[in-house]
């Protein structure tokens, strides 16, 4: 009785109440900051969102002094040294910085958190044809998103939304294409040797040298 008894059951050891564990998924499961599955419900990327806030904030700042500098030279002003220019807190426009930042905290920090999440999890080995598939979609996805929702949120913070399809047609194009120029060796490094979770961090360090051309380009 022993035989048909315990842990196998029948002639042929088999027990219909211990079913084979399913094969697990070939695909890595898109994970939340936390470090949990996103079937377990999102969780807002708070550090990927503060970093590419302060590194926004970073670029604006510095581009603000880059212009006021420029216009100091342009009007032959005697206090252009950088020193006074750096000195001026009262022309910088803080409204700008907010801008900028709050677009990095809420828009551009989680979403690009999110899309090297799911590049990792759909193109998950460091092949040369993965990286290369990544740089591409990064560069005719996730580009194009970020200049549209740049110059949106811009347009929106200074009431200026119907003017925003003429923004559209005059900078998208050219912004997009400059900044292939930039991004293309930018994202294939990023890809090649940053680790996922730096990813952000790294994208946002690289638009601060971006800012310098995205910027001007807001404000024209």
């Amino acid at each position: 009785m022993d035989a048909l008894g315990g842990q196998h059951c029948g002639f042929w050891n088999w027990n219909p109440f211990f079913s084979k564990k399913p094969r697990p998924s070939q695909r890595r499961p898109i994970r939340s900051n936390s470090g949990s599955t996103a079937g377990q419900g999102y969780q807002f990327p708070i550090k990927q969102a503060v970093t590419a806030a302060s590194l926004s904030l970073t670029g604006d700042t510095i581009a603000q002094i880059r212009d006021r500098w420029s216009k100091a030279k342009a009007a032959n002003n005697h206090s252009n040294d950088l020193q006074d220019v750096l000195s001026r807190i009262s022309d910088h426009d803080w409204l700008r910085a907010l801008r900028m930042t709050s677009y990095g905290f809420l828009l551009y920090g989680p979403g690009s958190y999110a899309w090297y999440q799911c590049l990792e999890h759909f193109f998950p080995k460091p092949s040369v044809q993965n990286i290369m598939l990544k740089v591409l979609l990064n560069q005719i996805i996730l580009g194009p998103c970020v200049i549209a929702v740049v110059f949106a949120w811009n347009n929106l913070w200074l009431g200026k939304v119907k003017e925003l399809p003429q923004k559209y047609q005059r900078d998208a194009l050219p912004t997009l294409l400059y900044g292939f120029r930039f991004w293309i060796p930018v994202s294939a490094l990023n890809f090649w040797v940053v680790p996922l979770q730096a990813r952000v961090a790294f994208m946002s360090m690289g638009s601060i040298f971006w800012n310098f051309y995205l910027s001007s380009t807001m404000t024209k």
